[in-house]
């Protein structure tokens, strides 16, 4: 079985032209990050309208559910946590209205069974690289790992994906792979995406 109908999801926007021509595409999130020690780091949402069918996607890494409401009154649809979330934090979030996804870093020596705990606090789970910045490195993890995920938890791929890997992740056999997260491998500089790379993906991911 192969993935047919993967949504798109691009991370770690913050250029308003760039923004707006990435709005332009068949992609289903669009993500900002708050979380200040990052290098896609932004403070507010920009102040362009994206078409319904784009979801606006806020990631924080242990923010407090303060700030993560305050962004969801600005116009977040869907919160992506990556830090220490308990899953009753994620559970209220989720209950406020907005999709919840709950990130987690994959090493060589994962404890799946940490994340039971949340399996009805989410949406989706997303599977990055682990590393002490929270995604972006542009590094993948051991795909063979995913083997060992046993849960229903639909989920999105991410760490590492691009031009040349995009086609290995359409042969993945797990229908719980919903979507794939494009970030670090498609800039020309943090926070700046190469549309035209982009472009491309799109066409690997929809088979054209």
């Amino acid at each position: 079985m192969t993935n047919t109908t993967l949504k798109v999801k691009v991370c770690g926007m913050r250029d308003d032209t760039n923004i707006q021509s990435l709005a332009q595409l068949p992609i289903d999130y669009m993500g900002f990050i708050f979380y200040e020690k990052s290098k896609r780091h932004v403070d507010h949402l920009p102040y362009i309208l994206l078409p319904p069918t784009i979801k606006k996607v806020g990631v924080f890494v242990d923010a407090s559910e303060t700030c993560i409401l305050d962004k969801i009154q600005a116009g977040i649809e869907v919160v992506q946590l990556h830090g220490q979330e308990p899953p009753a934090l994620c559970k209220q979030l989720q209950e406020s209205g907005v999709e919840v996804i709950k990130a987690f870093g994959i090493h060589s020596t994962v404890d799946w069974t940490k994340l039971a705990d949340y399996q009805h606090a989410v949406d989706y789970f997303l599977f990055d690289t682990s590393d002490p910045e929270h995604g972006g490195t542009g590094r993948a993890f051991d795909w063979n790992q995913l083997k060992e995920y046993q849960l229903p938890v639909p989920y999105f791929l991410s760490g590492g994906l691009s031009l040349e890997n995009l086609p290995a992740v359409l042969q993945l056999a797990d229908h719980r792979l919903v979507g794939v997260d494009l970030n670090s491998k498609f800039e020309t500089a943090p926070a700046l995406k190469d549309i035209n790379q982009i472009k491309k993906a799109l066409k690997i991911i929809n088979h054209e």
